[in-house]
């Protein structure tokens, strides 16, 4: 099939400047210094002893001793000044390895450890979103790489990573419960999610090979049908966000996720290109997959030939997308066809829109039911994309290693949306009389079934 797929994924670097001041000043004023009361208490008390000690700043004061008046005095005084406040401000900062040696010990040393397989996988996935087989395969994964800081042990530092993407908090909330400092858990996460989404992204992220097109024949009734198309918008945790993030169609600000996934619900490809006021048709004419496909790099074998019409691989999406050789979409969505409405039409319809609901839509509902950040991206801006792909590896694994599904426990549903209708523009015009054609032979071959 000539498929060759690559971890995509950028947000235009306009959108993160003009943000990346914004997060500075707001982390600037979440990290201000915060004095222990006693230290207030303690400027205090020297503060009226050096107007006690000065005569120039209270004449009326009464004379100090000779003791404590020579000049020799006021190096000590400021030195005892200067060890308070350098000894609050090592409280307040981050601790080093040895002050927390309980939080810092390997994984292994857990009780999680000593409880029976079945627990402790459930224990796993509920903490790390992985069973404990994974959660060791990953690690084993990760090794060779040396992906963490050296003075954390690197299942410690994978499950610190783990419980963020997988629990969704921020690092200061999770710093909380594992008594860590906030600073080392974004580490620990942004180390995980750099390797994830670029070193072990081709291993877990792979297309299709050709003989799987026949096999998806058992999951429709559509030949040569290999995958659903999607764009999902992932929420951002920003206070001020800047205009390109937002859309009319959604309260918050986003960016897209343009996902591909099979009948497994494994994901085929993955790309992050776009903020969220942008059209999906928009954001799938920036990506590989399109430029690829439509320049007959890719989806270009096996070719089907049904009543003459040759009909290479494609994908089913929505109205959202343009109709094109390579990605079909429902008669109802093309305006010239939905006032001509045909018995094929709507067969063909009813089973393009079924495999969607069986691939592409749970995928996506699974990839943000297991890893709940992905519903309320608390990341900088300029790790966002990172981190989304991430956790579409994540996802892959889960899939490959038939983790469960739980009946549902792990979906989550994106609030609907109304969806912008695409249209082909002048230089698609070729490609999508094809499309017609090519859509017109599926409905009328399945019609006569």
């Amino acid at each position: 099939m000539g498929l060759s797929f690559s971890p995509e994924y950028r947000i235009p670097s306009p959108f993160i400047d003009r943000l990346r001041h914004h997060n500075l000043s707001e982390h600037g004023r979440r990290h201000k210094m915060e004095f222990d009361p006693s230290l207030l208490l303690l400027l205090s008390n020297l503060l009226q002893l050096q107007t006690y000690l000065d005569p120039t700043s209270d004449p009326t004061s009464p004379s100090p001793p000779p003791s404590l008046a020579s000049p020799s005095s006021f190096p000590l005084l400021f030195f005892a000044l200067a060890s308070a406040i350098s000894s609050s401000l090592l409280s307040s900062s981050s601790p080093s390895p040895s002050f927390i040696p309980n939080s810092l010990s390997p994984l292994s040393s857990d009780p999680i450890y000593s409880l029976d397989p079945a627990t402790r996988d459930a224990r796993f996935r509920s903490l790390f979103g992985l069973s404990f087989s994974l959660f060791n395969s990953l690690l084993n994964s990760l090794l060779p790489h040396s992906p963490f800081p050296l003075h954390i042990p690197p299942d410690r530092a994978l499950s610190l990573a783990l419980s963020r993407l997988s629990r969704g908090v921020s690092s200061r909330l999770l710093s909380r419960t594992v008594s860590l400092p906030p600073s080392l858990i974004s580490r620990c996460t942004h180390s995980l999610t750099r390797l994830l989404s670029t070193t072990l992204y081709s291993q877990f992220v792979k297309p299709l090979p050709p003989s799987s097109s026949s096999s998806s024949s058992r999951y429709t009734p559509l030949p040569n049908l290999i995958g659903s198309i999607i764009s999902s918008p992932v929420r951002l945790r920003l206070a001020a966000p800047d205009s390109t993030l937002l859309s009319p169609n959604r309260p918050f600000p986003s960016v897209l996720l343009q996902a591909v996934a099979d009948h497994r619900r494994v994901f085929i490809d993955a790309c992050v290109r776009a903020p969220g006021s942008v059209d999906p048709a928009s954001h799938l004419r920036e990506s590989s997959l399109y430029q690829r496909a439509s320049s007959g790099k890719l989806l270009t074998e096996p070719i089907v030939n049904l009543h003459g019409q040759k009909i290479r691989p494609y994908l089913a999406g929505d109205s959202s997308f343009p109709l094109l050789p390579f990605l079909l979409t429902p008669f109802s969505s093309s305006p010239a066809s939905s006032s001509a409405s045909h018995p094929s039409y709507e067969t063909f319809d009813t089973a393009l829109i079924k495999y969607r609901a069986e691939s592409i839509e749970p995928a996506i509902a699974l990839l943000k039911g297991r890893w709940k950040i992905l519903r309320n991206l608390n990341v900088g801006l300029d790790h966002a994309a990172q981190t989304i792909m991430a956790c579409v590896v994540l996802h892959n694994m889960c899939q490959l290693a038939k983790e469960p599904e739980d009946d549902g426990k792990y979906l989550w549903r994106d609030p609907p949306e109304t969806l912008q209708p695409a249209y082909s523009l002048d230089s698609e015009w070729s490609m999508y009389n094809v499309a017609e054609s090519v859509r017109e032979a599926l409905a009328e071959d399945l019609y006569d079934r």
